[in-house]
């Protein structure tokens, strides 16, 4: 896999996927390029889940988004969360700096309430997303042992 272009190797980790998360994960990633113009994807294929973090540089530190693809869901992380006003309450998570969002498909991505919440955290990048600047994806580790990207029968 170490043959293939980052893109292609994306497009190989999401295709472990069922084909309804594989499309909802294919879905998610282009509303959030589209709202990040200048984003370096950060890929982290995980034990747990497939990781994209979203930053301005290839500093993990610097990802001010990510999504996490399980078997069942997407979630929509906020890496610096806990400062964020959440006057729906929508932000999930007890860690010290990160919450999230479970996504029920890629249209949760254009609510109001967490457009707004996407928005304030953007306005808090340092350094900020360049527009001008390519996207681009760096695979940053792809985990040797893996649970398994489909869910197990009910």
């Amino acid at each position: 896999m170490k043959d293939l272009l980052p893109e292609e190797q994306l497009g190989a980790f999401i295709s472990k996927y069922a084909p309804e998360i594989a499309a909802q994960a294919r879905a998610v990633l282009a509303k959030m390029r589209a709202f990040l113009p200048g984003a370096i994807e950060l890929v982290y294929d995980n034990y747990n889940a497939l990781a994209v973090g979203f930053g301005t540089t290839e500093r993990t530190s610097d990802t001010v988004f990510s999504i996490a693809v399980f078997p069942r869901w997407i979630s929509l992380f906020f890496l610096h969360g806990t400062n964020l006003a959440d006057p729906n309450h929508l932000l999930k998570g007890k860690g010290k700096s990160a919450r999230h969002i479970v996504l029920y498909g890629p249209e949760t991505l254009d609510m109001p309430a967490v457009q707004a919440l996407m928005v304030q955290a953007l306005k808090r990048a340092s350094p900020p997303f360049d527009p001008r600047r390519p996207n681009r994806i760096v695979i940053k580790s792809v985990s040797v042992k893996q649970r398994s990207r489909r869910p197990k029968p009910l």
